[in-house]
Protein backbone atom coordinates (compact mmCIF):
# COMPACT_ATOMS: atom_id res chain seq x y z
CA UNK A 1 0.00 0.00 0.00
CA UNK A 2 1.91 3.00 -1.10
CA UNK A 3 0.36 6.68 0.40
CA UNK A 4 0.79 9.72 -1.19
CA UNK A 5 1.06 12.92 1.18
CA UNK A 6 1.26 16.62 1.05
CA UNK A 7 3.12 18.49 -2.03
CA UNK A 8 6.46 19.26 -1.91
CA UNK A 9 7.24 22.66 0.43
CA UNK A 10 9.35 25.40 -1.02
CA UNK A 11 12.54 24.92 -2.53
CA UNK A 12 16.57 26.21 -3.21
CA UNK A 13 18.26 26.86 -5.51
CA UNK A 14 21.85 27.29 -6.01
CA UNK A 15 22.28 30.21 -4.47
CA UNK A 16 20.19 29.55 -1.51
CA UNK A 17 16.93 31.64 -2.57
CA UNK A 18 13.81 30.46 -1.70
CA UNK A 19 11.76 29.23 -4.56
CA UNK A 20 7.61 29.46 -5.37
CA UNK A 21 6.02 26.41 -5.02
CA UNK A 22 5.58 26.07 -8.68
CA UNK A 23 8.66 26.38 -9.63
CA UNK A 24 9.82 23.38 -8.04
CA UNK A 25 12.09 21.49 -10.22
CA UNK A 26 10.81 18.37 -9.55
CA UNK A 27 7.42 20.10 -10.86
CA UNK A 28 9.47 21.45 -14.14
CA UNK A 29 11.15 18.11 -15.41
CA UNK A 30 9.79 16.34 -18.47
CA UNK A 31 7.55 12.23 -17.70
CA UNK A 32 9.79 9.44 -18.84
CA UNK A 33 8.02 6.21 -18.89
CA UNK A 34 10.09 3.32 -17.35
CA UNK A 35 8.07 0.51 -18.33
CA UNK A 36 4.65 1.32 -16.34
CA UNK A 37 6.55 3.51 -13.85
CA UNK A 38 6.23 7.46 -14.34
CA UNK A 39 9.47 9.49 -14.07
CA UNK A 40 9.66 12.73 -13.96
CA UNK A 41 6.82 15.68 -14.49
CA UNK A 42 5.48 15.63 -10.96
CA UNK A 43 5.02 11.69 -10.64
CA UNK A 44 5.87 10.58 -7.18
CA UNK A 45 9.45 9.82 -6.74
CA UNK A 46 10.11 6.59 -7.67
CA UNK A 47 12.39 3.68 -5.78
CA UNK A 48 14.84 1.50 -7.04
CA UNK A 49 17.67 -0.63 -6.61
CA UNK A 50 20.42 -2.94 -8.81
CA UNK A 51 20.40 -6.79 -8.65
CA UNK A 52 23.67 -7.87 -7.72
CA UNK A 53 22.97 -11.66 -8.35
CA UNK A 54 24.93 -13.45 -11.06
CA UNK A 55 24.27 -12.07 -14.65
CA UNK A 56 24.30 -14.91 -16.11
CA UNK A 57 21.32 -16.58 -13.52
CA UNK A 58 17.99 -16.04 -14.55
CA UNK A 59 16.03 -18.18 -11.53
CA UNK A 60 18.44 -15.73 -9.15
CA UNK A 61 18.06 -12.49 -10.67
CA UNK A 62 14.19 -13.24 -10.87
CA UNK A 63 13.91 -14.20 -7.17
CA UNK A 64 15.77 -11.23 -6.01
CA UNK A 65 13.28 -9.10 -8.18
CA UNK A 66 10.21 -10.82 -6.34
CA UNK A 67 12.02 -9.37 -2.72
CA UNK A 68 12.22 -6.39 -4.27
CA UNK A 69 9.06 -6.15 -5.48
CA UNK A 70 7.39 -7.41 -1.93
CA UNK A 71 9.71 -4.49 -0.60
CA UNK A 72 8.22 -1.51 -2.43
CA UNK A 73 10.76 -1.99 -5.47
CA UNK A 74 9.17 0.05 -8.21
CA UNK A 75 12.40 0.16 -10.99
CA UNK A 76 15.28 -2.71 -10.92
CA UNK A 77 18.71 -2.11 -12.72
CA UNK A 78 20.41 -5.57 -13.92
CA UNK A 79 24.29 -5.08 -15.40
CA UNK A 80 25.34 -6.84 -18.43
CA UNK A 81 28.98 -7.44 -18.17
CA UNK A 82 29.08 -9.74 -21.47
CA UNK A 83 27.43 -10.51 -24.19
CA UNK A 84 27.20 -14.09 -23.50
CA UNK A 85 24.44 -12.35 -20.40
CA UNK A 86 22.14 -11.29 -22.84
CA UNK A 87 20.01 -14.37 -22.88
CA UNK A 88 19.47 -14.40 -19.45
CA UNK A 89 18.66 -10.64 -19.42
CA UNK A 90 16.21 -11.26 -21.77
CA UNK A 91 14.61 -13.87 -19.83
CA UNK A 92 14.45 -11.91 -16.85
CA UNK A 93 12.49 -8.69 -18.77
CA UNK A 94 9.94 -11.32 -20.13
CA UNK A 95 9.37 -12.88 -16.49
CA UNK A 96 9.96 -9.98 -14.19
CA UNK A 97 7.16 -7.99 -12.36
CA UNK A 98 9.22 -4.98 -13.17
CA UNK A 99 10.82 -2.69 -15.31
CA UNK A 100 14.30 -4.24 -15.70
CA UNK A 101 16.73 -1.21 -16.93
CA UNK A 102 19.81 -2.53 -18.31
CA UNK A 103 23.44 -1.29 -17.06
CA UNK A 104 26.26 -1.61 -19.87
CA UNK A 105 29.63 -0.14 -19.78
CA UNK A 106 32.19 -0.32 -22.69
CA UNK A 107 30.46 -2.05 -25.32
CA UNK A 108 27.90 -0.73 -27.21
CA UNK A 109 26.72 -3.76 -29.05
CA UNK A 110 25.35 -5.45 -25.86
CA UNK A 111 23.21 -2.06 -25.07
CA UNK A 112 21.84 -1.96 -28.98
CA UNK A 113 21.13 -6.06 -27.68
CA UNK A 114 19.49 -4.98 -24.50
CA UNK A 115 17.03 -2.50 -26.27
CA UNK A 116 16.27 -5.06 -28.41
CA UNK A 117 15.32 -7.51 -26.04
CA UNK A 118 13.48 -5.70 -23.43
CA UNK A 119 15.02 -3.16 -21.28
CA UNK A 120 12.59 -0.80 -19.53
CA UNK A 121 15.78 1.60 -20.14
CA UNK A 122 19.28 1.85 -21.19
CA UNK A 123 21.86 3.20 -18.55
CA UNK A 124 25.52 4.11 -20.21
CA UNK A 125 27.90 6.48 -19.82
CA UNK A 126 28.73 7.69 -22.94
CA UNK A 127 32.44 8.53 -21.87
CA UNK A 128 33.01 5.02 -22.03
CA UNK A 129 30.69 2.99 -24.01
CA UNK A 130 32.97 3.53 -26.75
CA UNK A 131 32.47 7.52 -28.23
CA UNK A 132 29.77 9.28 -30.02
CA UNK A 133 29.65 7.15 -32.75
CA UNK A 134 29.03 4.46 -31.08
CA UNK A 135 26.74 6.23 -28.79
CA UNK A 136 24.41 7.39 -31.44
CA UNK A 137 23.87 3.56 -32.57
CA UNK A 138 22.85 2.90 -28.88
CA UNK A 139 20.22 5.98 -29.30
CA UNK A 140 18.95 4.61 -32.50
CA UNK A 141 18.26 1.69 -30.98
CA UNK A 142 16.75 2.94 -28.14
CA UNK A 143 14.75 5.36 -30.11
CA UNK A 144 13.41 2.18 -32.59
CA UNK A 145 12.54 0.47 -28.66
CA UNK A 146 10.41 3.39 -27.37
CA UNK A 147 12.80 3.43 -24.49
CA UNK A 148 14.60 6.03 -22.69
CA UNK A 149 18.31 6.26 -21.59
CA UNK A 150 19.59 7.32 -18.62
CA UNK A 151 23.06 9.18 -18.78
CA UNK A 152 25.32 8.30 -15.70
CA UNK A 153 28.35 10.31 -15.32
CA UNK A 154 30.15 9.15 -12.15
CA UNK A 155 33.25 11.54 -10.39
CA UNK A 156 35.15 8.21 -10.82
CA UNK A 157 34.75 8.52 -14.60
CA UNK A 158 34.66 11.53 -16.00
CA UNK A 159 35.65 12.79 -19.90
CA UNK A 160 39.29 12.98 -19.83
CA UNK A 161 39.06 16.82 -21.04
CA UNK A 162 36.91 17.89 -18.48
CA UNK A 163 38.56 15.85 -15.57
CA UNK A 164 41.57 17.71 -16.78
CA UNK A 165 40.20 21.11 -16.38
CA UNK A 166 41.63 23.33 -13.19
CA UNK A 167 38.78 26.05 -13.17
CA UNK A 168 36.32 23.48 -12.63
CA UNK A 169 35.46 22.07 -9.03
CA UNK A 170 34.42 18.58 -9.05
CA UNK A 171 30.40 19.43 -9.06
CA UNK A 172 30.82 21.45 -11.88
CA UNK A 173 32.55 18.93 -14.31
CA UNK A 174 30.03 16.59 -13.24
CA UNK A 175 27.41 18.59 -14.14
CA UNK A 176 29.20 20.01 -17.17
CA UNK A 177 29.83 16.35 -18.10
CA UNK A 178 25.95 15.58 -18.65
CA UNK A 179 25.24 18.70 -19.64
CA UNK A 180 27.64 18.05 -22.86
CA UNK A 181 25.69 14.67 -23.24
CA UNK A 182 22.40 15.85 -23.02
CA UNK A 183 22.97 18.75 -25.42
CA UNK A 184 24.78 16.39 -27.57
CA UNK A 185 21.65 13.69 -27.05
CA UNK A 186 18.76 16.14 -27.70
CA UNK A 187 20.50 18.89 -30.11
CA UNK A 188 22.47 16.10 -32.52
CA UNK A 189 20.27 13.24 -32.31
CA UNK A 190 16.82 14.83 -31.76
CA UNK A 191 16.41 12.42 -28.60
CA UNK A 192 14.87 13.46 -25.46
CA UNK A 193 13.76 10.83 -23.62
CA UNK A 194 16.21 11.45 -20.94
CA UNK A 195 16.65 10.54 -17.30
CA UNK A 196 20.34 12.01 -15.93
CA UNK A 197 22.77 11.35 -13.15
CA UNK A 198 25.56 12.95 -11.97
CA UNK A 199 27.06 10.49 -8.58
CA UNK A 200 29.90 11.04 -6.25
CA UNK A 201 30.65 9.48 -2.94
CA UNK A 202 30.99 12.70 -1.34
CA UNK A 203 27.67 13.92 0.33
CA UNK A 204 28.80 17.71 -0.56
CA UNK A 205 29.65 17.22 -4.14
CA UNK A 206 26.22 15.41 -4.41
CA UNK A 207 24.34 17.98 -3.09
CA UNK A 208 26.07 20.70 -5.37
CA UNK A 209 26.21 18.82 -8.71
CA UNK A 210 22.25 18.20 -8.64
CA UNK A 211 20.97 21.57 -7.65
CA UNK A 212 23.74 23.24 -10.54
CA UNK A 213 21.54 20.16 -12.77
CA UNK A 214 18.70 21.05 -11.53
CA UNK A 215 19.20 24.41 -12.74
CA UNK A 216 20.87 23.90 -15.75
CA UNK A 217 18.69 21.07 -16.92
CA UNK A 218 15.42 21.83 -15.39
CA UNK A 219 13.25 19.69 -17.91
CA UNK A 220 15.44 16.85 -17.96
CA UNK A 221 14.63 14.15 -14.82
CA UNK A 222 16.79 13.46 -12.29
CA UNK A 223 18.11 9.75 -10.94
CA UNK A 224 19.49 11.41 -7.58
CA UNK A 225 21.89 9.08 -4.93
CA UNK A 226 25.30 8.89 -3.23
CA UNK A 227 27.32 5.98 -4.84
CA UNK A 228 29.37 3.62 -3.24
CA UNK A 229 28.17 4.83 0.08
CA UNK A 230 29.19 2.37 2.14
CA UNK A 231 27.85 -0.69 4.05
CA UNK A 232 24.46 -0.09 5.96
CA UNK A 233 25.42 2.09 8.69
CA UNK A 234 27.20 4.27 6.93
CA UNK A 235 25.66 4.13 3.49
CA UNK A 236 22.03 5.22 4.91
CA UNK A 237 23.23 7.90 6.98
CA UNK A 238 25.29 9.55 3.89
CA UNK A 239 22.68 8.85 1.90
CA UNK A 240 20.06 10.22 3.59
CA UNK A 241 22.20 13.46 4.64
CA UNK A 242 22.53 13.93 0.33
CA UNK A 243 19.04 12.89 -0.72
CA UNK A 244 17.31 14.30 1.81
CA UNK A 245 18.63 17.68 1.46
CA UNK A 246 17.76 17.45 -2.55
CA UNK A 247 14.82 15.79 -2.09
CA UNK A 248 13.52 18.30 0.32
CA UNK A 249 14.27 21.71 -2.26
CA UNK A 250 12.61 19.38 -4.84
CA UNK A 251 15.17 17.76 -6.85
CA UNK A 252 15.07 14.29 -7.83
CA UNK A 253 12.37 12.31 -9.96
CA UNK A 254 13.86 9.05 -9.21
CA UNK A 255 16.43 7.58 -6.47
CA UNK A 256 18.92 4.78 -5.54
CA UNK A 257 19.72 4.27 -1.66
CA UNK A 258 23.71 2.73 -2.99
CA UNK A 259 24.77 0.33 0.18
CA UNK A 260 26.95 -2.51 0.09
CA UNK A 261 24.36 -4.95 1.42
CA UNK A 262 21.10 -7.01 0.86
CA UNK A 263 19.56 -4.44 -1.86
CA UNK A 264 15.88 -5.51 0.01
CA UNK A 265 18.23 -3.04 2.81
CA UNK A 266 18.52 -0.20 -0.12
CA UNK A 267 14.67 -0.33 -0.88
CA UNK A 268 13.58 -0.01 3.17
CA UNK A 269 15.93 2.61 3.37
CA UNK A 270 14.33 4.78 0.37
CA UNK A 271 10.97 4.29 1.69
CA UNK A 272 11.75 5.13 5.25
CA UNK A 273 13.22 8.50 3.72
CA UNK A 274 10.71 9.67 1.55
CA UNK A 275 7.95 8.59 4.72
CA UNK A 276 10.28 11.18 6.82
CA UNK A 277 10.23 13.76 4.42
CA UNK A 278 6.45 13.35 4.27
CA UNK A 279 6.70 12.87 0.50
CA UNK A 280 5.40 9.35 -0.27
CA UNK A 281 4.93 6.23 3.05
CA UNK A 282 4.49 2.58 2.27
CA UNK A 283 5.53 1.23 5.71
CA UNK A 284 5.02 1.85 9.15
CA UNK A 285 6.84 4.32 11.30
CA UNK A 286 8.45 3.62 14.16
CA UNK A 287 8.27 6.14 17.14
CA UNK A 288 9.94 5.65 20.01
CA UNK A 289 11.88 7.13 22.72
CA UNK A 290 15.36 7.01 23.34
CA UNK A 291 15.02 5.45 26.85
CA UNK A 292 16.22 7.45 30.45
CA UNK A 293 16.54 6.18 34.45
CA UNK A 294 12.25 6.33 34.24
CA UNK A 295 12.58 3.47 32.35
CA UNK A 296 11.18 0.02 33.84
CA UNK A 297 10.67 -2.10 30.82
CA UNK A 298 13.38 -3.77 28.44
CA UNK A 299 12.27 -1.10 25.80
CA UNK A 300 15.09 -1.76 23.84
CA UNK A 301 14.08 -4.78 23.17
CA UNK A 302 10.53 -4.16 22.81
CA UNK A 303 11.64 -1.33 20.12
CA UNK A 304 13.35 -3.87 18.25
CA UNK A 305 10.28 -6.67 18.20
CA UNK A 306 8.04 -4.37 17.13
CA UNK A 307 10.47 -3.16 14.46
CA UNK A 308 11.02 -6.42 13.55
CA UNK A 309 7.39 -7.39 13.41
CA UNK A 310 6.11 -4.56 11.53
CA UNK A 311 8.95 -5.02 8.30
CA UNK A 312 5.97 -7.59 7.23
CA UNK A 313 3.12 -4.66 7.22
CA UNK A 314 2.23 -2.27 4.72
CA UNK A 315 0.32 -0.18 6.00
CA UNK A 316 1.46 3.64 5.96
CA UNK A 317 1.02 3.67 9.84
CA UNK A 318 2.74 5.40 12.82
CA UNK A 319 3.50 3.22 15.78
CA UNK A 320 4.57 4.41 19.29
CA UNK A 321 6.51 2.33 21.94
CA UNK A 322 7.64 4.89 24.52
CA UNK A 323 9.46 4.07 27.92
CA UNK A 324 7.37 6.20 30.68
CA UNK A 325 4.21 8.51 30.74
CA UNK A 326 6.73 11.40 30.40
CA UNK A 327 7.14 10.14 26.80
CA UNK A 328 3.54 8.53 26.30
CA UNK A 329 0.24 9.41 24.39
CA UNK A 330 1.44 13.46 24.75
CA UNK A 331 4.51 13.32 22.50
CA UNK A 332 2.94 10.48 20.13
CA UNK A 333 -0.60 11.78 20.11
CA UNK A 334 -0.44 11.96 16.27
CA UNK A 335 0.71 8.17 16.49
CA UNK A 336 -2.10 5.39 14.99
CA UNK A 337 -1.31 3.27 17.52
CA UNK A 338 1.36 3.03 20.80
CA UNK A 339 2.18 1.91 23.96
CA UNK A 340 2.97 3.98 27.37
CA UNK A 341 5.12 1.70 29.71
CA UNK A 342 5.23 1.46 33.07
CA UNK A 343 6.70 -0.64 35.72
CA UNK A 344 6.16 -4.32 33.90
CA UNK A 345 3.80 -2.92 32.04
CA UNK A 346 2.25 -0.47 29.39
CA UNK A 347 -1.07 1.19 28.47
CA UNK A 348 -1.49 0.76 24.50
CA UNK A 349 -3.11 3.96 23.05
CA UNK A 350 -4.81 4.43 19.91
CA UNK A 351 -4.63 8.33 18.52
CA UNK A 352 -4.26 9.59 21.99
CA UNK A 353 -6.35 7.75 23.90
CA UNK A 354 -6.01 4.97 25.99
CA UNK A 355 -7.40 1.49 24.63
CA UNK A 356 -6.06 -1.07 27.98
CA UNK A 357 -3.62 -2.03 30.05
CA UNK A 358 -1.40 -4.79 29.44
CA UNK A 359 1.73 -6.36 31.03
CA UNK A 360 5.26 -5.97 29.38
CA UNK A 361 5.20 -9.76 27.88
CA UNK A 362 1.79 -9.43 26.20
CA UNK A 363 2.61 -5.23 25.19
CA UNK A 364 4.06 -6.36 21.55
CA UNK A 365 0.91 -8.99 20.86
CA UNK A 366 -1.39 -5.95 21.96
CA UNK A 367 -0.08 -3.13 19.61
CA UNK A 368 -0.40 -5.77 16.70
CA UNK A 369 -4.03 -6.73 17.44
CA UNK A 370 -4.64 -3.21 17.79
CA UNK A 371 -2.82 -2.09 14.35
CA UNK A 372 -4.87 -5.16 12.31
CA UNK A 373 -8.13 -3.54 14.00
CA UNK A 374 -7.43 0.07 12.32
Amino acid sequence: MTKELKPRGGTTDVQGATASAAAKPHDRTRRVMVGDVPVGGGAPVAVQSMLNAPADDVAANLAQIEALAEAGCEIVRMAIPRRDCLDAFEAVCAASPLPVVADIHFDARIAIEAARRGAAKLRINPGNIGGLDATREVIAAASAAGIPIRIGVNAGSLDDAIAARDDLTLPEKLAASATEYVRFFEDECDFHDLVVSAKAHDVQTTIDTYRLLAAELPEVPLHIGVTEAGTAFQGIIKSACGLGVLLEEGIGDTMRISLTDDPVVEVRACWTLLGALDLRRRTPELISCPTCGRCQVNLIGLAQEVEERLAAVDKPVKVAVMGCVVNGPGEAADADIGVACGAGAGVVFSHGKIVRKVQESEIVSALMEELENL
